[in-house]
């Protein structure tokens, strides 16, 4: 159980508990100045390049959202003005489960990783971190249109039902994340991680409602364009965070995809940039998707397909019955014939819930073993017992104090004697409690009452079927263990060299201009001669204070850094491309 303690906010207060597990305290103070390093030089090329590429909302969102060019932005700080956008940030721990990411979105705040990626992986990292969730996901938001598509598209995401393997795809891509991001990880672990992941997604099968709504976030929040097919903008996230890809995407070798429902349909891979990008004529259309998209969630379309995905998630889920009726729990069996269901059953906890408040008296405490009842009509009767008005129930004795069988189509019977009803607001009956309860199917027995009372739920079909429970409070969803950083012993040279960046991060600042640029230099090229950015950030010092000779020195050391370290040979030529840009043209 997660004990931290974060800065809260009116947005924040309103979070359900289960959802405050995944925050963590950023720790401002430790980011070092190279995680300061990395945040600027990525946040200063993107920024240059995006505004002529990205959507409009972005450059405008940046300032909204107070983020800095300069310094990795403060979560209380960016909370006090997402506040004024209906909004708020947390950190959390790394990637969290799909489900729960999309549920932070339909109560407006934005999950970010407050972890930043190594210098190593400054290009690109397929772990969440705060240039990817900071720079990519917060400044968009500022558009209300695209805002509200957010909230959406959580709201609606959270209740996809997931299947069993993507639970253990999830955790498989968690853990590469770490590792991937821990400083060093054997390569071997790493390319077992990537390997095994390989396989489950070689063997994933059907893809389920979470599968495929996670496609279209891909294709849209996270790496999705905007305007005419021709001449697109960026506005997802994953784009604008990396600055590989931003410059990459927009070229022919990116083949450029129409919006629409078939996108849930494309299949994405994380760990390479992607062939192809879908194009949205407005934020308005990806509303209408996903709406689209909805229609065919077992959310809106319930029945016995959906029960069916519920039971082969085997997650805890909610099924609503046409009489409003809700039964939360875990999904283990469902009768059927004629291809509608006619009993269902529950294992373990489960409760029975209308409009999402939990039934006095219908907690887990009084189903702790699991809940199952018919579904359908009595054989013979065209009226539905929901439909039935008093005088329709007692002429078929269908009340209090009447020992009755009730024969229902497709073989189920349920004999004992009525104890009480349970109406809903609209009067209609959702729930007959029996004592000395046998119920059966074509004389095999489903339940026998054993001195307790059972609770026959009412209702004819099942109108949806959904992931989680339809009350929060009925179930202990207090389940995540935050993840254990994973940190090295720093040795003296990293040490030194982190003191460096600090010295020079200080004096581009103004806050101790005596120290000697030249002297920093000279351990970087004695000590730390594959490093690059360092010598980047001195160059541009160099330029801005007009001292040529030092700049043409630096220049040289770092055409031999790429003969070296060819694989960093663009980053250096884009940063050094950034400084002449700002102090040169």
């Amino acid at each position: 159980m997660n004990n931290t303690t974060y800065q809260s906010n009116p947005i924040l207060d309103k979070l359900p508990k289960h959802l405050k597990q995944y925050i963590k305290p950023q720790n401002y103070g430790d980011y070092t100045a190279i995680d300061q390093a990395v945040w600027r030089y990525v946040m200063r090329k993107n920024v240059a390049y995006l505004s002529r590429v990205a959507h409009g909302s972005y450059l405008d969102g940046l300032k909204k959202t107070g983020i800095s060019i300069d310094h990795i932005p403060n979560m209380y700080g960016m909370n006090r003005i997402l506040k004024d956008l209906g909004w708020a940030a947390v950190a959390v721990d790394g990637f969290i489960p799909p489900a729960a990411f999309m549920e932070f979105q339909a109560y407006n705040v934005l999950v970010i990783a407050a972890d930043i990626r190594q210098l190593e992986h400054i290009a690109y990292t397929p772990a969440p971190d705060i240039i990817h969730e900071g720079a990519g996901h917060a400044p968009i938001i500022a558009n209300p249109e695209y805002a509200e598509y957010l909230r959406r598209f959580g709201e609606i995401g959270c209740k996809a039902i997931s299947s069993a393997k993507d639970f253990e795809l999830y955790e498989a891509v968690r853990h590469l994340s770490i590792i991937k991001e821990a400083k060093g990880t054997d390569p071997i672990k790493i390319t077992e991680a990537e390997e095994h992941i390989a396989v489950l997604q070689d063997n994933m099968g059907a893809p389920s409602e979470m599968a495929l709504i996670r496609n279209l976030h891909w294709w849209t929040v996270e790496y999705g364009l905007i305007g005419p097919l021709d001449n697109p903008k960026i506005y997802g996230a994953g784009l604008l965070s990396s600055i590989g890809e931003s410059a990459w995407c927009m070229t022919d070798q990116v083949k450029k995809i129409p919006y629409s429902i078939e996108a849930a349909h494309t299949s994405f891979d994380i760990t390479k940039p992607q062939p192809q990008l879908f194009v949205t004529p407005d934020f308005a259309f990806l509303s209408q998707v996903l709406e689209d998209f909805a229609n065919t969630m077992a959310l809106r379309t319930g029945g016995l397909d959906g029960l069916k995905k519920l039971i082969a998630s085997k997650e805890l889920g909610t099924i609503e019955l046409s009489t409003g009726l809700q039964i939360s729990g875990h999904f283990c069996e469902v009768l059927e014939h004629r291809g509608k269901p006619i009993y269902f059953q529950t294992k373990g906890k489960s409760a029975l819930a209308f409009r999402e408040k939990e039934l006095v008296g219908q907690d887990t405490h009084k189903h702790q073993t699991g809940f199952g009842s018919p579904l359908g009509r009595l054989k013979g009767i065209n009226l539905a017992i929901e439909n039935m008005s008093p005088r329709d129930l007692k002429a078929y004795d269908i009340y209090e104090g009447k020992q009755v069988s009730l024969h229902f189509e497709g073989g189920i019977t349920v004999a004992g004697r009525i104890v009480t009803g349970t109406r809903n607001l609209q009067g209609k009956i959702i729930l007959i409690t029996f004592e000395n309860c046998h119920v059966t199917h074509n004389g095999k027995t489903l339940f026998q009452a054993k001195g307790e009372l059972y609770n026959m739920a009412i209702g004819e079909h099942i109108v949806s079927a959904f992931n989680g429970p339809a009350d929060l409070e009925s179930f202990d969803l207090m389940d995540h263990e935050l993840s254990k950083t994973q940190t090295q012993e720093k040795d003296k040279n990293e040490t030194r060299l982190e003191l460096y960046y600090q010295q020079v991060r200080e004096f581009r600042e103004g806050k101790n201009t005596t120290i000697s640029r030249n002297k920093v230099f000279k351990a970087v090229q004695e000590n730390y001669a594959l490093d690059w950015l360092l010598s980047v950030e001195l160059y541009e010092l160099a330029v801005a204070n007009g001292d040529r000779e030092f700049a043409k020195d630096i220049k040289i050391h770092l055409e031999s850094v790429k003969g070296e370290r060819p694989e960093v040979g663009h980053l250096i030529d884009d940063g050094l491309a950034e400084v002449e840009r700002v102090y040169v043209s």
